[in-house]
């Protein structure tokens, strides 16, 4: 292959020279194996934008020559951004959900299956939940809200409870770093619980990022973390008896307590996936999702994917029309 002699290529100078064989460009039967598979992969996107060739043989070209590695690397995320570019361009045609929840279930088995050292696999969940975040921002839905952390977790074994903790409260913090998907993407983040069952250095982080996420609009992360529906309800219940006041507790409306639950802040989930194949709902959001479409794909939290994301939405375009109809009969 040949070496970089100038950077200042443009796109559309890169693909004809690609195409003639003309300049100091490689041509397509000059490329490596591994380099033809990746630019063959882009066809189904440049029928939508022929220009998406152009930007990623500029890739391959500054990849030529010394630091191939980090070039491919390159190469590679810029494949399967334009390849997301264009599948999410086809889901857009169709309704898509304003408010998707997530289960995220399986972490500690995905890691006994694995044989991996205790917390690999909240870990590993992490790192789903961020390439999860990604592909629905990058689609356009507004509000997610995950499972992080119920009430209930804290019966388990000390050490177990106390290495969740130390994990959340370094996860915690690197939303608030610089590169971290919160300043990539303007994402307002809440923590939604019962916040004072947390230690004092957890709590103190989920209220450091609420507070520098507060003027963020563009899209909405809500954290469940010691939470479960039913403590959700009766704190709203309280509430809404010392606003009213002892006098009036017996005028308490319906919508006195939905303004008090701390899930207010967002509508109402359009989905919930629970991943690991379970069907329970586990004391989460029992409130919100009377009208949500329910999807729960096999695969541990760690394994999901792009894969079951569009299945799941393509699930609610199909059947859109007869839950808006069952909405307006309510």
């Amino acid at each position: 292959m040949c070496r970089r002699e100038n950077n200042d290529l443009s796109g559309n100078d890169v693909v004809q020279s690609f195409i003639t064989g003309s300049g100091s460009f490689p041509t397509f039967a000059s490329l490596n194996s591994q380099l033809r598979i990746l630019v063959l992969s882009l066809l189904p996107s440049t029928i939508s934008d022929p220009k998406n060739l152009g930007t990623v043989l500029h890739f391959i070209y500054l990849s030529s020559g010394e630091g191939m590695g980090g070039g491919i690397r390159q190469l590679l995320e810029q494949v399967h951004r334009l390849s997301r570019r264009s599948l999410f361009r086809v889901l857009s045609m169709g309704p898509l959900p304003t408010h998707l929840a997530f289960i995220m279930d399986g972490n500690r088995r995905y890691a006994k299956k694995r044989g991996l050292e205790d917390g690999s696999g909240h870990k590993a969940g992490f790192s789903a939940l961020m390439s999860m975040l990604q592909y629905c921002y990058e689609l356009g839905i507004k509000y997610v809200t995950v499972y992080a952390f119920s009430i209930d977790n804290f019966r388990r074994k000390p050490e177990e409870v106390q290495s969740l903790m130390d994990l959340m409260l370094e996860k915690i913090k690197s939303l608030l770093d610089k590169e971290s998907i919160v300043h990539e993407y303007g994402i307002r983040v809440y923590f939604i619980g019962n916040l004072g069952l947390l230690n004092d250095q957890v709590r103190a982080a989920a209220e450091e990022v609420m507070k520098a996420t507060a003027k963020n609009s563009r899209v909405v992360l809500l954290v469940c973390v010691a939470y479960n529906s039913t403590d959700e309800i009766v704190q709203a219940v309280k509430r809404s008896c010392v606003e009213k006041a002892d006098r009036d507790v017996e005028r308490i409306q319906l919508v006195d307590i939905e303004e008090n639950m701390q899930m207010s802040v967002a509508p109402e989930p359009d989905i919930l996936i629970r991943s690991s194949g379970e069907t329970r709902l586990s004391n989460f959001l029992l409130w919100q999702t009377g009208n949500s479409q329910l999807f729960s794909p096999d695969a541990l939290w760690p394994e999901i994917g792009l894969r079951h994301l569009v299945w799941a939405i393509l699930n609610f375009q199909r059947s859109h029309s007869y839950l808006e109809k069952k909405k307006k009969q309510l």
